[in-house]
């Protein structure tokens, strides 16, 4: 016999005080829920229910059996519940939240193939540079650079959040090409008031071993990193900025990469979601494709 379906019928049987009803709530009658029980007694060698003609008991052991039955019996519709998931339709409308730069050089093209994907499904993209609170705003899913708070979140690592410093060449032609870092100290190094006070106060570069903050001397500082992209094409000052973001202008020759040995250092990204044992479809296979696709490589 099946042992998770006698299990089944012990805790109805347990339950229930009789045979009869236990066979009754599954469907099968009490002669075939009685040798159920006595299949589970013959395998464990014990008594699991003390038995009169006017009514049953649980035996010692077998009250802790019962309790054991029903946890497994829990684990296993839990288990039917995932597998279940994993094969609905995603449907529903999904919201999501990222940064500005990143969600949208980076997660909108994930977004288009996720929607090709699962075309039951609507994507509400929020894009803020500010600290959302997933919860309170009633986000499914949300990115974040830089480091994390505890939090009851799940959080996965993505693929590092990595800056390179780079020019027009029309402003390299009239202002020269700084060689080193300390070069830039005569150059108009455009400001982004969005960074964070660890960046903002001046460029950070990592070369070798040392660590060197790089003073701004900016005439023009911006709060949307796209505008201050624009304003480096233009020729108008030597830009820190997402690697995402501007490798189309370097390989286009837009832009010019400045001190490639040097690596400004990288922020962390997470995708932040609540932890829910039953994760919907659209939600579960959201996570899974940035997982895939942006998620943290080996280094």
């Amino acid at each position: 016999m099946d042992r998770l379906q006698s299990m089944a019928v012990f805790v109805r049987a347990a339950d229930s005080g009789s045979f009869s009803a236990a066979g009754a709530e599954l469907g099968m009658s009490s002669q075939m829920a009685g040798k159920h029980v006595s299949a589970l007694e013959e395998r464990l060698g014990v008594k699991l229910l003390n038995r009169t003609t006017r009514r049953q008991s649980l035996t010692e052991i077998g009250q802790h059996y019962y309790e054991s039955c029903k946890r497994v019996l829990a684990e296993a519709e839990a288990a039917d519940a995932l597998a279940l998931d994993h094969l609905a339709v995603p449907r529903g409308r999904l919201r999501i939240s990222a940064p500005v730069t990143y969600g949208t050089y980076c997660l909108m093209p994930l977004l288009g193939r996720y929607l090709r994907q699962h075309p039951d499904v609507k994507i509400e993209l929020s894009l803020n540079d500010r600290l959302v609170d997933l919860i309170d705003e009633n986000f499914e899913a949300v990115i974040r650079i830089g480091p994390l708070d505890d939090s009851s979140l799940v959080a996965r690592p993505l693929t590092a959040y990595r800056l390179i410093a780079c020019a027009a060449p029309a402003y390299l032609a009239e202002h020269g090409t700084p060689q080193t870092p300390d070069d830039l100290q005569g150059h108009h190094c455009l400001g982004l008031t969005a960074w964070p006070p660890s960046v903002s106060g001046g460029w950070q570069m990592l070369g070798g071993e040392s660590l060197q903050l790089l003073a701004q001397s900016s005439r023009l500082q911006v709060n949307d990193a796209r505008a201050q992209r624009a304003a480096a094409c233009d020729g108008l000052g030597i830009i820190l900025g997402a690697e995402m973001m501007l490798a189309e202008d370097l390989r286009q020759g837009r832009l010019v990469q400045l001190f490639p040995d040097l690596q400004a250092p990288a922020r962390q990204v997470h995708l932040l979601y609540a932890s829910d044992r039953r994760m919907p479809p659209k939600l579960r296979r959201f996570v899974d494709q940035v997982v895939t696709e942006l998620g943290a490589r080996p280094t």
